[in-house]
């Protein structure tokens, strides 16, 4: 066991270790040494000079932006004894589990490769580059033949995998707080109960106004709705520009506030902070260099990408219309190799190629795609909801990014963390079991385990189902509290609210068309129903 104090010098170290390589060590060094010309700063006191100069002039605050959002982003660390392969995900089996997935993957990806004698990657002629270059911005009316061309998995796959996870130690379900487990998920994780999550989802009580809810009884919505913008635009007057932030922007205050929800006018600015992107220069610079990536070079997943869009967003009501963002944010980012940083904290393992006629051979290996991350059947709904916030295609690409690499990495591998994928339907499962036990042992029953059919919301973080005013909502809650266990709640919530309905199907069938239709939801009356008016 780490004790706080070496817990903290380890955190402390690492993330001086990261900033130190970073643009922001570079301009604050170029300010410090800048600062050394004025007239305030006095020899015999440099140090504290220099650090009521970072202050005032708001590089402080950039520095603490930064640090709050490697605090954010990076797990805990380890023990220094523990192997390395525990930062990525602690338990044996689960590493085990993710590493069989991924061959699965693979295979298929070859498969499809073979089949199609289509090379994994390859430069493209001049004349198609600068076919591309010129469509850049009208990608959504190319109509490439991909018929033969499949996703390479589909979140029911997923879920198959899942569900024959098991723990070695307890291969014969002896635990005792687990055996009574009767969903699909047989791994005894730690799950949070409903007095639990009313702790951690305090701001989201009965008797606290919400941004996205008519009916507070307790707190009028148009005066909570005044005050709320009030707060948020004492510190949003500051985003004027992208280039210097102002000392009372804080990305830890603003984290805060959405919690509550945001107005609809501040959601791009509150976010862009949270997740610290202020779209600089070089970050404009970077983006275009994935272009030209993109330009020169064709990959079978760029196929897949294509493939991924005209069967999900290009077909929604909502999303259609970004066709054109999506080709060029998903294309990007599977160039993007500052991707594959995520690795480090994430249990997946970026698959590798060999240069052709070397396989086996390490020092010719590559990372395929170079991000690392293989896209599957409903990936690009991560970035459509987005498209509705960012119109800068490079900053819509850098604020995806990040919220991949926080967040929605953890809902296609397979590990323990409280907010992956398989916590999160075993939480699932066990708000149903305990709080509507009736509703879930009829649906288990007639074959219609609830999971089932709630797998696909939490996998996608429910983009394609809610109304997008209710998705962003939502995305609110999850950059608020840094944590995709609300979507576990929101899935029973939903299951809840239509329980009535579900008591009365016979099959699974049945079940899916009550559930067919979330868009007429309202997200934040769901959720503090289903926490805050449900006995425990």
């Amino acid at each position: 066991m780490l004790d706080p104090d070496s817990g903290l010098s380890l955190t402390i170290a690492r993330i001086v270790q990261r900033l130190k390589g970073s643009s922001l060590h570079s301009q604050l060094e170029r300010q410090a040494r800048v600062s050394l010309h004025k007239p305030e700063i006095r020899l015999e006191s440099l140090k504290e000079d220099i650090k009521d100069f970072l202050r005032t002039s708001g590089w402080e605050k950039k520095l603490q932006n930064a640090v709050y959002s490697e605090l954010n982003v990076f797990p805990s660390p380890c023990h220094p004894a523990a192997p390395p392969e525990h930062m990525k995900e602690p338990l044996a089996y689960m590493r085990k589990a993710q590493g069989s997935w991924e061959k699965r993957i693979l295979k298929s990806l070859n498969s499809m490769c073979t089949e199609l004698s289509i090379p994994l990657a390859q430069k493209r002629p001049v004349s198609e580059q600068k076919e591309l270059l010129n469509k850049w911005n009208e990608m959504g009316t190319d109509e490439p033949d991909l018929s033969l061309f499949r996703p390479v998995y589909a979140p029911k796959d997923f879920l198959e995998v899942l569900m024959n996870l098991r723990n070695p130690n307890y291969e014969n379900g002896e635990h005792p707080s687990f055996r009574n487990h009767l969903g699909l998920i047989q791994v005894p994780l730690k799950v949070k109960d409903i007095p639990e999550l009313k702790e951690d989802f305090s701001e989201l009580g009965l008797n606290i106004g919400q941004l996205g809810i008519d009916d507070s009884a307790q707190v009028p919505p148009e005066f909570f709705e005044n005050e709320h913008v009030r707060v948020g635009q004492k510190g949003m007057d500051l985003f004027s520009s992208v280039i210097n932030f102002l000392a009372e922007q804080d990305s830890a205050a603003a984290q805060q506030y959405v919690r509550q929800g945001c107005p609809t006018a501040l959601r791009a600015d509150l976010w862009a902070l949270i997740l610290n992107i202020s779209n600089q220069p070089e970050d404009i610079l970077y983006y275009e260099q994935l272009k030209s990536n993109v330009i020169q070079h064709d990959l079978l997943v760029d196929s897949l990408i294509y493939k991924d869009v005209k069967l999900t967003a290009s077909n929604d009501d909502y999303y259609f219309v970004f066709e054109d963002y999506l080709y060029q944010v998903l294309l990007c980012f599977s160039r993007d190799t500052a991707v594959l940083e995520h690795f480090t904290y994430s249990s997946a393992t970026p698959p590798r190629s060999y240069i052709r006629g070397k396989l086996g051979m390490e020092e010719y290996a590559v990372f395929y795609p170079p991000n690392g991350v293989i896209p599957f059947h409903g990936f690009s709904m991560y970035v459509a909801p987005l498209c509705f916030l960012y119109h800068e295609p490079s900053k819509l690409y850098q604020i995806f990014r990040e919220m991949y690499v926080r967040f929605f990495f953890r809902l296609h591998s397979i590990s323990s963390h409280p907010s992956g994928i398989v916590s999160l339907c075993l939480l699932f499962e066990t708000l149903l079991q305990t709080h509507l036990p009736q509703l879930f042992y009829h649906l288990r029953e007639i074959g219609a385990q609830p999971l089932r059919i709630s797998f696909k919301w939490m996998v996608r973080a429910f983009s394609g189902y809610l109304a997008t005013d209710q998705l962003l909502l939502l995305w609110d809650r999850i950059l608020g509290y840094n944590s995709l266990e609300i979507l576990a709640v929101l899935a029973a919530a939903v299951f809840a609210f239509r329980a009535v309905n579900l008591m009365e199907v016979t099959s699974l069938a049945a079940a899916e068309a009550v559930l067919a239709d979330l868009s007429t939801l309202k997200v934040m009356p769901l959720l503090q129903i289903f926490l805050f008016a449900t006995v425990t």
